[in-house]
């Protein structure tokens, strides 16, 4: 398998995301790796790293998402490779959740998003997200009872 980290889906990940979708949460894992040194695309000079300026950014998505029903899942910084083999680990690991994915929608083209979205840009260097439903465990008050096989196995 090839990872290839990006900062902006392909036009066929960008038209499949406005396709209709479930009608319940998503769950949004998002894999992130930064820039050592935040860069702004309007060439502003910085002290910032980029792990730095993209906690500007998630501080900001944070207050967006709670307004929309959503929020901040999860998020941690990656230690170390478990199992399996990549050439390279993300920095963190993030999980956002939104209501539906139209509230994604209307969280990235609102004006507080476009006002902040400059500082994720400058500090990431890649990311991979995936779009996850039907999750199911304990913060969701089940006891892993979701229909996916990972809900009945370990």
């Amino acid at each position: 398998m090839q990872v290839v980290n990006k900062v902006s889906p392909n036009k066929e990940q960008t038209k499949g995301f406005f396709e209709p979708g479930g009608q319940g949460p998503i769950y949004m894992l998002n894999l992130l790796k930064f820039k050592d040194k935040a860069e702004y695309a309007d060439g502003r000079e910085t002290d910032l790293t980029g792990a730095q300026a993209y906690a500007l950014y998630g501080a900001e998505v944070s207050k967006i998402l709670i307004k929309l029903g959503g929020g901040g899942m999860f998020d941690a910084k990656v230690e170390r490779l478990m199992l399996g083999e990549v050439e390279e680990l993300w920095d963190r690991v993030a999980v956002a959740m939104y209501p539906n994915r139209q509230a994604m929608i209307a969280m990235m083209q609102s004006a507080e998003y476009q006002a902040i979205h400059h500082h994720r840009d400058a500090g990431l260097a890649g990311q991979i997200n995936i779009e996850t439903t039907d999750a199911a465990g304990l913060w969701l008050g089940t006891e892993l009872s979701g229909t996916g096989p990972s809900a009945r196995s370990g």
